[in-house]
């Protein structure tokens, strides 16, 4: 079914619009310039990396620094070392900074001149697991879960959008016409047999709080929000979390859970009589009437029990340690896992938000003329929407083609309007997005795309979605690419709750922020480490980073920012007062907490960037170059042994003692090979010891001081993270370029490489008046011809292919 359909995201732009741009010509920079620059690297440089020593395998004596733009590849490797502050290396003589300055640009300005944009060819664009599940959404009015549809997408270049590596397979196909059938389903809300979805509470959870969106007067539990399929009766059965021999756990007595459907009660048990006493099997509910569509379901304890000395009797956060509690202490039962079992007695649907988002109209009577009717304009519709641009004639044909099997077989309207909507969800055009040519266009010959083109761009860039009416229409009307237009668009987008797409995978991959979810500390070493601190993290970041989008803050606040988001679980990791509750706040950071101010202080980054059992200066190093200077350090030779073998040392009494992380890491000196490359990020990680492997603030590790002083690659000499957010603000111009190139990256949904340079730094060019709004990188980007043009087919790429940095 799917093969069967040509791929047209509307007609391409006239042929009158298109424009045979000019081949990349490389210009000479002035005399005068050149020999300055030449003086500079044979001073500095050449030493090293010449032809005799092939350093890092380049021959700068051998560069012809006046046609540089001749060697993209080597010019840009060299400039974004430069910029990072990562050359020349430590010890070796360096350049005055305004010499240094003036280098770096005179040889980004040779790069740039006469730089044509880099437009790889177009190609066929798969939505991403996150991409269809948000498209259903804002398609049907429907939330599913897509890991339940499609397996996760592999991450390139950083990301999970990029076009090259989202390939189709057989069982990947078939994968999607499952889910289409799935969903048209679920969304018309036809009468369907019992299922049973489960849910599990993570089992490092700590239950003694109130949960935020459960009833107030509650603790711990789960809310659950759940698409019912149907109108009929559901049960839900509650299980506790169990320890060895499947006993439930909680030594407090008394307890009463409570289950709500939309914060009102539909069953209180007696937890000792009805559930402790199940031997880990749960109990059910009576079944309940729920009509179908989106509901929240509600699990929790009734805050009624205050056991005395219940602080004293916690030592840690972490209140349970499964499979058994931490002995000694008095702990209040958990919920473990729901389960909602139904429908029985199904009914179909009436009313839900999917249905009344799909039949925008109901035939007046039950002729079969009403009933095209109504369908014709449903299909037109749902076509529109999902396939990003007006639908025509031939569409609603072959759409109304299904929609007349559909009703012939299944004998209602309903029916019909199913196997449409299930013909639409498997369409290429839904799965895909794709750009049709010009015709006319000869090889390797530039075009801009047209409106209809520019609308899903744009979209999918800023919602990870699809585009909504607004665009739509004025995509067709021809007026989106406007530019007045075009600003007042982006900027309604990023004022739209939809711009949180672009906050959580974007900050979630940029910064790796994903990763929480698979941490696992060792619990022995952090007691106190949770999943409920693990979401306070992740939370915290996204509200962060959300200040910066719609704020429209300086991209440079990431790194200085004097304030930060936290609920009272965060406050406490973090040693804030006065915070209670489970909702997140703002907070502006005093003096004593200025290690928390930007990216550099939040728990989540420090985490991710730690070993389960121990910190590591090493990754943390590797992490900060990577994004925040947008150097790749070097993977280690082979053979290299990388374990941290704890060996004991003797102190200045000759006393023996546990090494500190100091002492590890100062075995990577003694090793030449080590050496070259430990000594250019290790000292960044060894700024950041004073976080533990949970990010919570230390001065001490096991016992010894923490020494966070370190000596930068470029000779600066920094002690702690105060020093090292400091150094990373001098080099804040390459800090703003790699936010550029990684949400360039993000935008076009391909890898951006040495020819997207001198893009890059347009647009970095472009929003610096502005001290580096974000809406003004946004803007620099949506504008780009990068993002706004495409290429045919068959020319021989402008550059080689990028080489790791």
């Amino acid at each position: 079914m799917m093969g069967s359909v040509a791929l047209v995201s509307g007609q391409g732009e006239p042929a009158a619009r298109t424009a045979q741009a000019p081949a990349a010509v490389s210009q000479a920079a002035a005399p005068a310039d050149v020999a300055r620059e030449r003086q500079l690297v044979d001073q500095y440089c050449v030493t090293c990396h010449n032809a005799r020593l092939k350093t890092a395998g380049l021959l700068l004596d051998q560069l012809d620094l006046a046609h540089l733009a001749d060697h993209v590849d080597i010019g840009e490797k060299v400039v974004r070392k430069l910029r990072a502050g990562l050359m020349p290396p430590t010890g070796a003589r360096r350049p005055d900074p305004a010499a240094l300055d003036s280098l770096i640009r005179g040889l980004e300005n040779t790069l740039d001149s006469g730089a044509a944009p880099h437009l790889p060819p177009p190609g066929l664009h798969r939505l991403n697991r996150t991409e269809y599940a948000n498209a259903i959404r804002d398609l049907l009015a429907l939330d599913v879960d897509a890991t339940k549809f499609l397996p996760s997408d592999d991450s390139t270049r950083g990301f999970d959008n990029i076009a090259g590596a989202l390939t189709m397979s057989t069982a990947l196909m078939e994968a999607y016409l499952s889910a289409a059938g799935k969903i048209s389903r679920l969304a018309i809300g036809e009468a369907s047999a019992p299922t049973q979805a489960v849910f599990d509470v993570p089992p490092d959870t700590a239950q003694n709080y109130h949960v935020e969106g459960l009833p107030f007067g509650t603790r711990g539990g789960m809310l659950i929000k759940y698409q019912f399929p149907a109108d009929g009766e559901y049960s839900f059965k509650v299980k506790g979390v169990t320890g060895y021999f499947q006993a439930v756990l909680g030594g407090v007595k008394g307890e009463q859970l409570e289950v709500t459907i939309d914060g009102e009660r539909v069953k209180l048990f007696d937890w000792d009589k009805e559930i402790a006493n199940t031997t880990g099997n749960g109990k059910s509910t009576p079944r309940i009437p729920v009509k179908a569509g989106p509901h929240s379901v509600g699990v929790t304890f009734l805050a009624t029990n205050d056991v005395p000395g219940t602080e004293l009797n916690r030592p840690f956060q972490r209140t349970m340690n499964t499979p058994g509690s931490i002995p000694g202490f008095l702990f209040y039962p958990h919920v473990g896992q729901v389960w909602i079992e139904g429908p029985y007695d199904a009914k179909g649907a009436t009313e839900t938000p999917s249905r009344r988002k799909i039949f925008v109209c109901h035939p007046p009577s039950s002729s079969a003329r009403d009933e095209e009717t109504c369908a014709r304009t449903i299909v037109t519709r749902l076509a529109k929407h999902a396939f990003r641009r007006p639908t025509t004639a031939s569409d609603a044909k072959g759409l109304m083609a299904f929609y007349s099997d559909g009703r012939n077989e299944g004998g209602s309207f309903e029916d019909g309007i199913e196997a449409a909507l299930q013909r639409v969800l498997a369409d290429p055009e839904f799965v895909y997005r794709g750009e049709r040519e010009p015709a006319g266009l000869t090889p390797g010959q530039r075009y801009r795309v047209n409106d209809i083109g520019l609308a899903s761009r744009l979209s999918f860039f800023l919602w990870s979605s699809i585009p909504d009416d607004e665009l739509i229409d004025l995509a067709a009307q021809g007026r989106l690419s406007r530019p007045e237009v075009l600003d007042r668009q982006i900027r309604r987008m990023l004022a739209d709750p939809k711009s949180q797409a672009l906050i959580v995978n974007f900050t979630g991959q940029w910064l790796n922020v994903r990763a929480l979810k698979t941490s696992e500390p060792v619990v022995n070493v952090f007691p106190d480490f949770d999943d409920n601190l693990r979401n306070a993290f992740q939370r915290e970041t996204e509200l962060f980073f959300n200040s910066i989008v719609h704020e429209d803050r300086s991209i440079l606040d990431l790194l200085t920012a004097d304030y930060t988001f936290v609920n009272e679980r965060l406050a406490r990791h973090y040693g804030i007062p006065n915070i209670y509750g489970d909702q997140f706040r703002r907070v502006t950071l005093p003096p004593e907490l200025d290690m928390r101010r930007g990216l550099l202080g939040k728990g989540a980054l420090l985490t991710v960037t730690s070993n389960a059992a121990h910190t590591s200066p090493v990754a943390r190093g590797k992490w900060f170059q990577t994004t925040f200077l947008g150097v790749e350090p070097p993977q280690p030779p082979p053979g290299v042994d990388t374990s941290l073998k704890e060996k004991t040392v003797g102190d200045t009494t000759g006393n023996v003692k546990a090494p500190t992380m100091r002492d590890i890491m100062d075995r990577h000196h003694t090793n030449p090979t080590c050496a070259s490359c430990h000594k250019i990020f290790e000292p960044i990680g060894l700024a950041l010891e004073n976080f533990d492997g949970v990010g919570a603030w230390r001065t001490e590790d096991d016992g010894s001081p923490v020494d966070a002083a370190a000596v930068m690659v470029d000779g600066t000499k920094v002690d702690g993270v105060v020093g090292l957010r400091g150094m990373l603000v001098r080099y804040s111009d390459q800090f703003v370029r790699v936010v550029t190139e990684k949400l360039l990256t993000y935008a076009l949904g391909r890898g951006v490489d040495e020819a997207d340079m001198p893009a890059v730094r347009a647009i970095v060019r472009g929003a610096e008046p502005g001290r580096y709004q974000f809406s003004s990188i946004v803007l620099g980007i949506v504008k780009s011809d990068a993002f706004q043009m495409n290429q045919k087919e068959g020319a021989k790429a402008d550059v080689q292919p990028a080489k790791a940095h």
